[in-house]
């Protein structure tokens, strides 16, 4: 099952709020259970921010509002038709006094495609230390995805230009259709939701629909590092990319609709599979969450 192709011409984050809404249905094998779609991509399978965003979102519903997810660890494990229904599982494993820990299962046509594991903290108060975000230029001084486009031609091109739900503006400059700037191991890439995202005055819910918007956009450039060292873009012929496994630690509470720097470094690439890490800054230089991800990473070349 695939959806049809959406007018993306006008920025919208849309996108993302439709990926996130989740409808509780009767559990069949776990305590509690939710469905939600995948949305469009002008590729042959769906991405994989969708079921980052959707378990995340779906462990979330599973605990008391006094926790916050801190830490998930997910693993991809077959591609995911784009437009379809997938059917999330959440078993409930420990509810302690300061800790909760979380599995989900998801499941299309009947068949596990992803699997995740979180655990969710009571606030306390604590000594504080983070690593110091990289200098970046102003994001408003960068090209948008628009911008650098302009004048291609394709549903990829729409869709990396207004279809992903956030601007991203990459630092030294994006992979599209060719590797603009150095070919070197590390980006960064200035990340907000084009739209102000839903606040409904519960801060708790707020909070943790900002962790889910984190969760959703990490997908789509934690993966660029490695096509940039090895001279690749996204147009590159013969190239093919999965996601394979993620790992996601959120340290701060922060706003997906203002500018987040995401830092990324190649970490190794071996066996057609590579390992790149991110790091997620708010404007004032707070460190908001960490990012681990292999992939898949097979060229022509």
């Amino acid at each position: 099952m695939t959806s049809a192709t959406p007018d993306v011409k006008i920025p919208t984050s849309e996108t993302f709020l439709r990926a996130i809404q989740l409808t509780q249905v009767p559990a069949q094998v776990n305590d509690e259970a939710y469905e939600a779609s995948t949305q469009y991509v002008p590729l042959p399978k769906s991405y994989g921010g969708d079921m980052v965003a959707q378990s995340a979102a779906a462990m979330m519903r599973s605990v008391e509002a006094d926790r916050t997810l801190h830490s998930m660890h997910s693993y991809f494990m077959r591609p995911v038709d784009i437009g379809a229904i997938v059917r999330y599982e959440v078993e409930r494993l420990r509810d302690g006094r300061g800790y909760s820990t979380r599995s989900v299962r998801g499941y299309q046509n009947g068949k596990a495609v992803f699997a995740a594991m979180g655990s969710f903290h009571v606030r306390e108060e604590g000594s504080e230390y983070q690593q110091e975000p990289p200098a970046a230029v102003d994001p408003e001084s960068l090209r948008s995805a628009a911008q650098v486009l302009s004048g291609v031609d394709g549903a990829s091109a729409d869709y990396w230009s207004n279809g992903r739900s956030f601007d991203m503006r990459h630092v030294p400059g994006p992979v599209y259709v060719e590797v603009e700037g150095a070919v070197q191991p590390h980006q960064a890439v200035w990340v907000k939701a084009f739209d102000a995202l839903p606040d409904n005055g519960d801060q708790h819910a707020t909070a943790d629909l900002h962790r889910a918007a984190l969760a959703y956009v990490c997908d789509y450039t934690i993966l660029e590092p490695l096509l940039r060292i090895n001279g690749l873009n996204w147009s590159s012929p013969g190239l093919s990319t999965a996601s394979l496994d993620h790992s996601m630690w959120f340290h701060r509470d922060g706003r997906a609709d203002d500018w987040v720097l995401y830092a990324q470094d190649a970490i190794s690439g071996q066996n057609n599979r590579g390992l790149a890490l991110g790091r997620f800054f708010d404007r004032q230089g707070r460190l908001l969450a960490t990012v681990a991800q292999e992939g898949m990473i097979r060229s022509a070349s």
